[in-house]
C-alpha cells in the first residue's frame, strides 16, 4: 500500500504531470529541457524529477554535467500498471504549447545537451 501511495502522491503535482507527460512523448530529456520549456528554476526542475525517480516511475543517467531523465525502463509492477494506463492519455494532455515549445528547443540543442543560441551583435 505504501508503494502505491507513494506513486500517487508523486502524480498529484501538475508540474510533475506535465514532465511525465513530455517523457511519454519524447523518450528522454535533459533538466535543462524542462527548465526552459516550463519556465522552471534547475532546482525546482531537479527536486521534481528526483520525487517522480524516488516513487520508481522515472531513472536518471548522468553524461558529464548533464542529468538526463527517462520512464524507467522496468519500472515495479505498482509503476508499470499506473505508466501503462498514462500512456493512453497522458501524452495528448501535454499543452500544444509546450511541445511547440520543446521541438523549437530541440532544433537548436545539438545532442549531449549543451543549447546553442545564436546571439545578436549590435
Amino acid at each position: 500500500m505504501r508503494t502505491l501511495a507513494s506513486v500517487f502522491k508523486a502524480l498529484s503535482d501538475e508540474t510533475r504531470l506535465r514532465m511525465l507527460g513530455l517523457l511519454l512523448r519524447e523518450g528522454e530529456l535533459c533538466v535543462c529541457d524542462f527548465v526552459e520549456v516550463l519556465s522552471v528554476t534547475q532546482s525546482k526542475a531537479s527536486r521534481h524529477l528526483r520525487y517522480l525517480v524516488n516513487a520508481g516511475l522515472l531513472q536518471d543517467r548522468r553524461a558529464g554535467i548533464w542529468v538526463y531523465f527517462r520512464i524507467a525502463p522496468q519500472p515495479g509492477p505498482v509503476q508499470a500498471a499506473v505508466l501503462d494506463s498514462l500512456r493512453e492519455f497522458l501524452p495528448r494532455q501535454v499543452p500544444a504549447k509546450l511541445v511547440s515549445a520543446l521541438k523549437n528547443r530541440c532544433k537548436c540543442k545539438p545532442s549531449g545537451g549543451l543549447a546553442v543560441r545564436a546571439t545578436r551583435r549590435a
